[in-house]
């Protein structure tokens, strides 16, 4: 009798250790399956919130705005020629096709170029740079037609210079070029005499929108 009991007490024993075995083996597949689960969710939460994110923002390299500004240039008894219109001032996250070379103005992106007397031998970002107009810069720009030596002082004069900056650009129409916002004019080299007076008008002149804006902690190219 005793013997009997014995024995049903370990089948008993056995089938329970057996079906915690089952549960224990049922809840780790389906941990397992759950993580797996989350994962995949997780991952195409990322991939379609980063996908949101460019869609709305725009932000690509391979894209570029069209300018949104609207006039033409004007050229005064000075020689300066003065953009009659309007200048958008709209930051962007794109390259912009400017309808002038360089540009005078129009939308930009929100880092501008450092144009603290900043000489740059490479040619910039043009939305970078017209960020640096809007803050009252000069920005004198070259050719390689350029005579070297006109090329040397019109540098040595811009990093003596604060809110003005230089670099190369193969795209303008003259060897020469001194811009500001709104204003361009081409000049004969560094001896000009209108380079002085167009540093003296328009270097944080009555032209600057954002006047008094840094020309410090942009970008250094």
């Amino acid at each position: 009798m005793g013997s009997a009991k014995n024995k049903s007490s370990t089948a008993r024993q056995a089938r329970i250790a057996e079906m915690r075995r089952a549960d224990q083996a049922r809840e780790r597949r389906n941990r397992i399956l759950t993580i797996g689960v989350s994962a995949v969710v997780v991952a195409g939460l990322v991939v379609g919130g980063v996908v949101l994110v460019r869609s709305q923002s725009g932000d690509s390299d391979s894209t570029a705005s069209d300018d949104k500004t609207s006039g033409k240039f004007v050229t005064g008894s000075d020689g300066v020629r003065t953009w009659e219109g309007t200048l958008s001032r709209t930051h962007v996250k794109t390259d912009v096709k400017y309808s002038m070379e360089p540009p005078v103005g129009g939308d930009h992106h929100q880092a501008w170029m450092n144009c603290n007397g900043d000489v740059y031998t490479k040619e910039l970002n043009n939305v970078n740079a017209v960020h640096s107009l809007e803050h009252g810069a000069v920005w004198v720009t070259y050719t390689s037609k350029a005579d070297k030596a006109d090329v040397d002082k019109l540098a040595a004069k811009v990093k003596s210079t604060p809110y003005t900056l230089m670099s190369p650009n193969e795209d303008q129409s003259a060897p020469i070029m001194l811009t500001a916002w709104g204003h361009q004019r081409t000049v004969s080299g560094a001896d000009d005499p209108n380079v002085g007076s167009f540093f003296e008008k328009y270097v944080q002149g009555e032209q600057t929108p954002e006047k008094g804006a840094a020309c410090t902690g942009g970008l250094p190219q």
